[in-house]
């Protein structure tokens, strides 16, 4: 039988993420959307309270969370804010590769690097000629003796200013191209970094990306993770993982955004009435309760299908960021449009909405991309 209905522990989480949300993003969504500036009396609070790495496992400091309860989880960040929430889920993002690659003593040792100084890190793949084309990148990770020595260009990193070290993405053999792709992990202090002044962006402005430029960056060998070309592979079986988690934050806006809608538009007096009571406003709040549906049947679907080991999650991780990033831009553009004026200014929370979710539509891999990973799939 098929149950929607979730479990003690489930709700245990979603409680949990919900009341830090309460307390500790939205009072703060405001502020670090105007400074732009990386949260991190956030983050320590979230350390503090057991809130970052849901999905590592315990014994590296997380929580051990299934793709599901990640989910849920996730979604309530994502209702307080997804530049903060993005900045919380990044880091689990950087972290994964550890997870589907490393070996014991390396997990150790960089999962307790992180949890030392309670850090986040940075997945150092885009760059300036590759973002949804992975196969287009052009840094390089070249051997010599037991180091690497790596020179490349990335950007639009997420975290890089403020990681304790970037999981990064560099071709170990270029005349092989990305058949040489590897994973490498590179500390931010090594000489030969150099990070450039986080970017100004639309929305998300609590989470910071920036231009990274290695210049004869010298890792120890046994900072590969998993080995030489495989690069490709956990790059493919992180996004596997993630995607949905972008899907669940923006889950989490929208319906920040449809609540803040409704209630307006509740106590909102026109023409002797509420404009609830207009068919024409009441319809569109009935699509957005529909569409949050729809996308929460299907970000669970997704991240079940993971948790279970199917073929298609993939497919699935995909159709659920497509899916939840789309209509939550739909939702948070209704909810300007029902509040009108009120909608537009920063009075309320839903112009910065807007913002924000547009940029879960781009990163991780465009929609567009998204739709050539599903029609891949099913025309198999």
């Amino acid at each position: 039988m098929i149950d929607f209905t979730l479990d003690e522990e489930q709700l245990a989480i979603q409680e949990k993420y919900r009341n830090f949300t309460k307390e500790w993003i939205i009072p703060n969504a405001r502020k670090y959307d105007l400074s732009a500036e990386f949260p991190w009396e956030v983050v320590k609070a979230a350390y503090k309270n057991g809130i970052m790495n849901g999905p590592i496992p315990k014994k590296f400091g997380g929580n051990g969370y299934s793709l599901l309860q990640g989910a849920i989880a996730a979604e309530e960040l994502g209702a307080g804010c997804i530049g903060i929430g993005i900045g919380i889920e990044a880091n689990t993002l950087a972290l994964t590769p550890l997870l589907l690659a490393a070996n014991e003593e390396q997990q150790e040792r960089f999962y307790g690097m992180i949890n030392d100084v309670q850090g986040v890190a940075g997945y150092a793949l885009t760059e300036p000629n590759a973002g949804s084309d992975v196969q287009g990148i052009k840094s390089t990770a070249i051997r010599k003796g037991d180091k690497y020595i790596i020179n490349g260009h990335k950007r639009f990193i997420t975290n890089a200013e403020v990681s304790t070290f970037l999981t990064v993405f560099a071709l170990t053999d270029p005349e092989r191209g990305s058949r040489s792709l590897s994973a490498i992990v590179v500390p931010t202090n090594t000489p030969g970094v150099e990070i450039k002044p986080h970017m100004m962006k639309m929305g998300q402005r609590a989470s910071v990306q920036n231009e990274i430029i290695f210049h004869d960056v010298e890792v120890p060998v046994s900072n590969l993770l998993g080995q030489e070309g495989h690069g490709f592979l956990i790059a493919m079986k992180t996004f596997d993982r993630t995607r949905n988690g972008v899907g669940a934050l923006a889950l989490g806006a929208a319906r920040t955004a449809f609540e803040t809608s409704r209630d307006w538009a509740k106590n909102r007096i026109q023409f002797g009435k509420p404009i609830s009571a207009q068919q024409v406003i009441a319809f569109m709040l009935a699509d957005m309760a529909t569409s949050l549906e729809a996308t929460r049947a299907l970000v669970w679907k997704a991240a079940s299908a993971y948790d279970q080991g199917l073929k298609k999650a993939s497919m699935y991780s995909a159709m659920a960021k497509l899916y939840a990033s789309d209509n939550a831009m739909k939702i948070a553009t209704d909810a300007v449009q029902i509040m009108a004026g009120d909608g537009y200014s920063q009075d309320y929370l839903v112009e910065k909405i807007m913002r924000d979710v547009k940029l879960n539509q781009i990163y991780e891999g465009t929609n567009q991309v998204q739709r050539l990973v599903i029609s891949k799939s099913i025309l198999k």
